[in-house]
């Protein structure tokens, strides 16, 4: 087995890639990992009143920059996520939109692939949702989370 060289400012984790396969694009296979785990449920497309916007990929963003508020709240960012699990209700409305998606990705969560699923459901619970995303973030050992009162 070849294991991937950990990203310098990240030593708690490394993406695993089983020798003689092909590196995937937009996603590891696997993470190695090690430290304060941040587990984070389902985020869907809605924000702090509730209100959904319109569309795919609009979704997609306010569920990114919920799994990025918990993160941050969490005292991690982005770069610490090692596992994502996304539930779609339309599986075209994603295969559509992969490049746009792709952009909203990128430009919240940044250059790091961790390892993802990607599931199409019959519905969510609510309603409005046609997206949900499930996250793991683990945090180097050196870093203590913030406590809350």
């Amino acid at each position: 087995m070849t294991v991937a060289k950990p990203i310098p400012s990240l030593t708690s984790q490394r993406s695993v890639l089983p020798e003689g396969w092909p590196r995937p694009k937009g996603f590891s296979n696997g993470m190695l990992a090690y430290g304060p785990t941040v587990f984070i449920g389902g985020q869907i497309g809605w924000d702090v009143a509730g209100r959904f916007p319109d569309g795919f990929v609009p979704q997609v963003r306010q569920a990114l920059a919920n799994i990025c508020d918990i993160l941050v709240q969490a005292g991690a960012g982005p770069e610490h996520l090692v596992r994502m699990t996304w539930y779609v209700t339309d599986m075209n409305a994603y295969l559509g939109a992969l490049k746009e998606i792709g952009a909203v990705y990128r430009e919240l969560i940044g250059p790091h692939y961790p390892a993802m699923a990607l599931v199409q459901v019959v519905r969510l619970v609510e309603p409005q949702a046609v997206v949900e995303i499930e996250a793991t973030a683990v945090l180097p050992s050196e870093m203590v989370p913030p406590s809350r009162p």
